[in-house]
């Protein structure tokens, strides 16, 4: 999955798939995570917010299924 750069304290990249509407997160620890059914809103969301760790926080974490792929 192609993920996009953002500036941000945690997260390094961002990726989303809307076919299968995973979300695929890089953090700046190493650890990349792809998070399953989350809605095209929330990935729009993440990227238009001013700060992705903590719109990660609110609206992510804890709230969708998730594998660590690194």
């Amino acid at each position: 999955m192609n993920r996009t750069p953002v500036s941000s304290s945690n997260i390094c990249s961002i990726g989303y798939e809307p076919d299968t509407r995973t979300l695929e997160v890089e953090f700046h620890s190493g650890g990349v995570y792809q998070y399953f059914a989350v809605p095209e809103s929330v990935y729009r969301g993440l990227m238009q917010s001013p700060s992705k760790g903590s719109y990660f926080l609110d609206h992510i974490k804890g709230r969708y299924s998730f594998n660590r792929i690194r």
